[in-house]
């Protein structure tokens, strides 16, 4: 039978809860949609307008200079000394303005890529850290591997990349659209060899040609890209967590002499890795080849085809050079979809797992799934009350059966039997664990402590570790040093502004000390401890204990521990046993 404690064991026999919205786009809208009409709209909204702008300024440049293309080298062919000295002028108007558009652009493009971010990652945050559901999203099964990174790293990566490519279209369209006249002017009228049929602005048809049999080349090279970029990332995120695990858990490593393991692990992750890596390099290697050899050619070909017209004395070379960069801007507009399937490639695999995420925690919204839950309310009476309580890990193993219990306020009750059945006894009350049926009544409007047996101690001054999750000015320097005396941890108030991984510097007992400290700051009128201090000794347990009873006498305390001799301590014991 799989224990409470360690349920993950069975996380992949759980289902997700109710399924997503059909459609990648419709779920892309449903989550990130929201950031464009949301209480920020206006910034946001004069923000994407003066973009439009700057991106049409863009296209405007562009024109121009390749109409400045042609004066240029039409003021060669005459060998006009004051026609180019004029087009020397002219460019470097040209490039001024160009710089202050592009400057402008990159800014507002930072800010609204920032912004988006800023917005999503709050919207995500809020959703994994609310009502416990970063803790038992590792019990269900899904596609939410790695949180951390797909919150940090690929809302990144999506947003950037999203606005990224939407300038990059509009600027291709709204060059498509004015550049197909000029090329259809320029190109002028061809007359098929052998016929009487002209082909008016013939390069038109022939920029088509070139730029859709490049991407549907381009689509079969590059196809398998998206597929091995998504198991690339996926290996990435992988490797990285277990670095963490390891930096984390250091010192239960070292102590194991479990480094062999830890490489051998890390070792094969990274195998994970390099394979992946291998399959996005032959993907990569026929798009680049292919896109080299298009690029390539992309500048030779429209004057080859223009040149009988030149020759032929039917455009000028002002006009020739004019048509060959018109083709090109015509060809890369067609071509947005083959120049950028590596980005879209990226973008789309960083959205499916921060959309994955957010999927998983959704599902998670007050059920984590499908079946009976344990209903968690608040009581009439000033009591705490457990009715009919079932607890089963996420496979279904039943751990706790039909328990139920009545503590009023001011007892001082001690749980002790099973350890699997009062670990999940505790996380049911405290509302980590909604596997099960029954119910849970809380005291009304009560203030509950629930002390684990490993206080989490974050990194920063010891100060805000004792004070949190309330800021550190939350009580004064006399009232800390009270509850550091008071728990039997004085000499470690030098130390209040040093700031330091408490987790690794302290020993467990001196941790659960300041667990203890935290609890006199905060004065609860509910405490409920789950071997909060099993790393003390017989008479330390008996003495946290009585100073409990003397500092909070009016707080009801509930202990679950194993150690003999804390019947005396409490008003009663209840034996709570796991079941058949």
């Amino acid at each position: 039978m799989t224990d409470a404690r360690s349920g993950a064991t069975a996380a992949q026999a759980v289902p997700r809860g109710a399924p997503p919205p059909r459609g990648f786009l419709r779920q892309i809208l449903r989550l990130a949609g929201p950031y464009w009409i949301s209480a920020r709209r206006r910034k946001v909204r004069v923000a994407v307008f003066a973009l439009l702008l700057l991106t049409m300024a863009q296209v405007a440049l562009s024109v121009w200079g390749n109409f400045w293309n042609r004066e240029l080298f039409d003021a060669l062919e005459q060998k006009s000394v004051s026609g180019v000295l004029l087009q020397v002028g002219v460019f470097a108007l040209i490039l001024l303005v160009s710089m202050a558009v592009t400057a402008a652009h990159l800014m507002i493009k930072r800010w609204l890529q920032l912004d988006w971010r800023r917005w999503l990652t709050e919207r995500l945050l809020r959703r994994w850290l609310e009502d416990g559901r970063h803790f038992r999203l590792q019990f269900v099964a899904g596609e939410h591997d790695n949180p951390d990174a797909r919150i940090a790293e690929d809302i990144r990566i999506a947003t950037e990349s999203a606005i990224g490519l939407g300038h990059t279209l509009v600027f291709s369209l709204l060059s498509l659209l004015l550049f197909i006249d000029i090329l259809w002017t320029t190109s002028g009228t061809l007359r098929v060899p052998g016929t009487t049929l002209d082909v008016p602005g013939y390069m038109v048809p022939l920029a088509f040609v070139y730029a859709v049999g490049g991407a549907l080349l381009g689509w079969l090279f590059g196809r398998t890209l998206v597929r091995s970029s998504d198991a690339l990332q996926t290996a990435e995120a992988s490797f990285r967590y277990g670095l963490a695990r390891v930096r984390e858990h250091g010192e239960a490593i070292t102590l194991v002499h479990g480094e062999p393991r830890e490489r051998l692990g890390s070792g094969v992750r990274f195998a994970d890795v390099a394979r992946d890596w291998d399959r996005q390099s032959w993907a990569l290697l026929g798009l680049v080849s292919f896109s080299t050899a298009y690029g390539a050619l992309l500048p030779i070909f429209p004057i080859l085809v223009a040149a009988p017209q030149y020759i032929a004395g039917a455009m000028t070379l002002g006009v020739l050079m004019q048509a060959a960069q018109a083709f090109q801007r015509v060809t890369s507009a067609l071509s947005w979809p083959v120049d950028n399937l590596g980005e879209i490639a990226r973008c789309r695999t960083s959205a499916e797992r921060v959309l994955s995420l957010y999927n998983d925690v959704e599902a998670l919204n007050g059920g984590a799934g499908e079946g009976p839950r344990i209903e968690r309310r608040e009581a009439i009476e000033p009591r705490l009350a457990v009715a009919d309580l079932t607890v089963h890990d996420p496979a279904g193993h039943v751990v706790l059966e039909h328990f139920a219990a009545n503590i009023e306020r001011g007892e001082r009750v001690l749980l002790t039997g099973d350890p699997a059945a009062t670990s999940s006894l505790f996380k049911a009350i405290a509302g980590l664990w909604p596997w099960g049926s029954g119910v849970v009544e809380l005291p009304p409007h009560a203030r509950i402590a629930f002390m684990p047996q490993r206080p989490f101690l974050p990194a920063g001054t010891l100060r805000e570790a004792l004070c949190y999750p309330e800021p550190p000015e939350a009580w004064d320097l006399p009232a800390i040093r009270w509850a550091l005396e008071c728990a039997g941890v004085a000499w470690i108030a030098p130390r209040l502004d040093e700031s330091a991984d408490w987790d690794a510097v302290l020993p467990l007992r001196a941790r659960q000390r300041l667990g203890f400290a935290r609890v006199l700051l905060q004065r609860p009128n509910w405490i409920v401890m789950e071997e909060a201090s099993d790393a003390f000794d017989a008479r330390g347990e008996r003495l946290i204990l009585d100073m409990l009873r003397h500092e909070l006498p009016d707080t009801t305390l509930v202990t679950i521990s194993f150690h003999p001799g804390l019947e005396k301590l409490h008003d009663r014991t209840i034996h709570v046993r796991r079941a058949r």
